[in-house]
């Protein structure tokens, strides 16, 4: 990225299903090129940890059991993006969600002067990902990953690092409900994909190869939308 030549902050989008490596690929970009990744969580926790009038706003939605406004979540977008270490640029991972949140992030961007470079959408084999990560487990111990398919332990029932007999799956990866979950973000994000289409900002990136694959792919787009 030549960031001789850039006049005002990079804004990149990631779209993709739990899953697809979002916040592995992102870390790696923050390395590479000194952007920031901000997720809706982190921004949610930050700004109510800080104090701001967005972040009080947020938690009293949170502590009253309800769903935070499109509103305060680009309130605290606009405190998060002022702050210094987003001059280079940020990530956005989790956000938009919606062609509404879409068209009010347009909004604050026009109105710091900046633009979305790149909505990448990171793709993936349903089916694949169903084995991918319905497979995982780990040692309830020394916290080692494994895979039914993928990654078994060398001695069946003890763990390569640490000995230990104590496995356990996280309850929500199974089969059942990874294709739930998803099947919910196709339905939710399509329109997205759409909306940056016809705005000429999407690209693509095969997201069922190696890690190091789709960074290098990555970084292409990053280097190509930036300068």
């Amino acid at each position: 990225m030549n960031t001789d030549v850039l006049t005002t902050p990079a804004v990149l989008i990631l779209l993709g299903p739990p899953g697809a490596g979002k916040g592995t690929q992102a870390r790696m970009l923050e390395d590479k090129f000194g952007l920031i990744q901000l997720s809706t969580g982190d921004l949610l926790r930050a700004a109510v940890a800080a104090g701001t009038d967005a972040g009080k706003a947020a938690k009293a939605v949170m502590e009253a059991g309800g769903l935070v406004s499109d509103e305060i979540v680009i309130a605290i977008l606009r405190d998060r993006l002022g702050e210094a270490d987003c001059a280079k640029g940020v990530i956005l991972d989790g956000f938009p969600r919606t062609t509404v949140q879409a068209e009010a992030l347009d909004t604050l961007l026009s109105e710091t002067g900046q633009k979305i470079n790149a909505a990448v959408s990171l793709e993936v084999d349903d089916a694949a990902m169903v084995t991918r990560i319905s497979g995982r487990y780990t040692c309830g111990n020394c916290g080692e990953g494994y895979h039914d398919t993928f990654k078994t332990p060398t001695k069946a029932g003890v763990c390569d690092k640490c000995g230990s007999d104590n496995f356990k799956r996280r309850a929500d990866d199974n089969a059942e409900t990874v294709g739930q979950r998803l099947a919910a973000y196709h339905e939710q994000t399509a329109p997205l994909i759409a909306y940056y289409s016809d705005k000429g900002v999407l690209k693509s990136v095969d997201a069922m190869g190696d890690i190091d694959a789709i960074a290098k792919a990555l970084g292409a787009i990053v280097e190509t939308a930036t300068t």
